[in-house]
């Protein structure tokens, strides 16, 4: 009766085991399989080496993330001059990290100086000129500032590629810091690289500015390009022919909403149309800019620009409340979609460049399941003929908590929802090597008591009481020395721990508890007056 206790939880563990192991040996599973909540459906996942993906290395330019905050800081500055009502003069960048301005008169420094102590006490002063009445003013950006601002902007571009992806929907993504400015991707299992690649690089950096409509833009295309303007471009691309057209407009530098306002993308159908558009929410403070914009310039046009690109330049003929907005633009329903994605994880602070980009085909990954599948085939047939061989009815034994340790290797990554790499196959090769050893030396122990003498009962406790502290030795190091490869490793290391971790717990209790129960029943049931070992 006490045996049976003792049998019953290997008896439950290897039935959840096989439940969890189920999704991946059956894809197709019943209908009132998959009607069963508490029932698992999600198949043990495959790494980039298995079943194919991209591989990339992204740069993040922090440099301009440093130039970017000096443009605002510098728009910033003018504002609150005007405001207080300073006068001055050429102020503009006289360097990329710089800031240079010309007081005009003796009464603005003090003013100026107490704005500078307010509002802005991150600049760090360079010098101060005396300039006829004025005085000549450089700034820039302390070098710790410096380094924080970039330090920030790789940390934000991580995160914000990491929502772009989550939102793109790719399973076990693998996403982390390479140095100060480089980040690691790898997307297991994408059908459409070229859609990947320009979702995850896209700064998305969105901004509503207005049409400069006082002036020609054909006169500034030919180099007359009056002051405070630029020119962008509207570019259509015909469904049909797929040929773009790009049409010129004049617009104002200065920007009067920014997409760090917005709360929500998501694509609609147009009712009139039936084409796809963006719509748009922001919060509070956007929504009432937003409606200042609007009021303050009726009947002008505004141009909703993305990454330096005109999507549409509508007339505002009202003042538009609410904090909703649309952006138009001959989509596909796919490329709304992706612009709503980019939009909802936010912008980019600075522009990434690929340094490094690899597709591994389905095909090289399923020629690597194949060979790894070998591997464990050959090897494991190996190690049960020899096993069956040299200790004969026990190696039977040893060979049934082999099996059962491969099952609760592969239940723990299907529970665990953890990858499995090709280095992670090597693991499992290497688990099933350590969980023999386990066996061969109990087994060992056995054969010289029984040598000496000792009945089966006798023989198999003392074999299994001296050898186990020799084994939770050997395994105990080995699993933390998995366990530091897991925490500090990355990639194909991590997937090597992830399984390694997994084999030695599984083999220290097929070999120390499974192997027993099996040989208690021998003895004790079934009175085995000889050991076949």
């Amino acid at each position: 009766m006490q045996l049976k206790w003792k049998v019953f939880p290997i008896i439950a563990l290897l039935v959840v085991a096989l439940v969890y192991v189920m999704p991946s040996v059956y894809p197709k599973l019943p209908s009132w399989w998959t009607s069963v909540r508490i029932l698992p459906s999600e198949k043990i996942r495959l790494g980039l080496d298995l079943q194919g993906g991209m591989h990339l290395v992204l740069e993040v330019q922090t440099d301009k993330a440093v130039e970017n905050r000096i443009e605002r800081t510098s728009q910033e500055l003018r504002d609150a001059m005007r405001k207080a009502g300073i006068r001055y003069a050429e102020l503009d960048r006289s360097k990329e990290r710089e800031i240079s301005l010309r007081i005009l008169n003796q009464e603005s420094i003090e003013e100026f100086d107490g704005i500078l102590d307010k509002e802005f006490p991150r600049l760090r002063l360079l010098s101060k000129e005396p300039e006829g009445d004025g005085l000549v003013v450089r700034l820039d950006l302390p070098d710790e500032e410096v380094k924080y601002i970039k330090e920030m902007a790789s940390k934000q571009a991580m995160e914000t590629i990491r929502n772009r992806i989550d939102q793109f929907g790719v399973s076990e993504p693998d996403i982390r810091r390479q140095g100060e400015n480089r980040i690691l991707i790898q997307l297991p299992g994408i059908s459409d690289p070229e859609r990947a690649i320009n979702l995850i690089g896209q700064t998305a950096l969105l901004e509503f500015k207005l049409v400069d409509e006082e002036h020609d833009v054909e006169v500034a295309l030919k180099g007359s390009v009056p002051p405070g303007t630029e020119i962008l471009y509207e570019i259509n691309e015909d469904e049909v022919t797929r040929r773009s057209t790009k049409v010129p407009f004049l617009i104002k530098k200065r920007g009067f909403l920014t997409g760090e306002y917005l709360t929500d993308a998501r694509v609609q159908i147009d009712s009139q149309f039936s084409e796809p558009y963006v719509s748009i929410d922001f919060d509070k403070k956007g929504a009432r800019l937003f409606e200042q914009i609007t009021e303050a310039n009726v009947k002008k046009r505004l141009a909703i620009v993305l990454d330096g690109r005109i999507y549409s330049a509508p007339v505002i003929q009202e003042k538009i409340s609410g904090g909703h907005a649309r952006i138009t633009g001959n989509f596909t329903m796919e490329k709304a979609r992706d612009l709503a994605i980019v939009l909802r994880a936010g912008a980019l602070p600075a522009p990434v460049t690929i340094l490094e980009e690899r597709t591994v085909g389905p095909s090289l990954g399923r020629d690597s399941i194949e060979k790894g599948l070998m591997s464990m085939l050959v090897g494991g047939i190996l190690v049960v003929l020899f096993i069956a061989i040299y200790y004969k009815g026990a190696g039977i034994i040893a060979n049934i908590a082999l099996g059962l340790n491969i099952i609760l290797i592969s239940a723990g990554l299907a529970f665990f929802q953890s990858t499995l790499t090709l280095p992670g196959i090597a693991g499992i090769i290497l688990t099933i090597g350590m969980a023999v050893d386990a066996n061969v030396i109990i087994f060992e122990r056995i054969r010289e008591e029984v040598r000496l003498g000792k009945t089966p009962r006798a023989a198999v406790d003392a074999g299994y009481s001296k050898a186990t502290l020799t084994i939770l030795d050997a395994n105990v190091t080995t699993l933390i020395a998995a366990l530091v490869l897991f925490q500090f490793g990355t990639g194909p290391i991590k997937g090597f721990a992830v399984t390694l971790s997994l084999g030695i717990v599984a083999s220290l209790f097929t070999a120390i508890i499974v192997s027993r129960r099996i040989f208690d029943y021998l003895v004790f049931h079934r009175r085995i007056k000889q050991l076949s070992i």
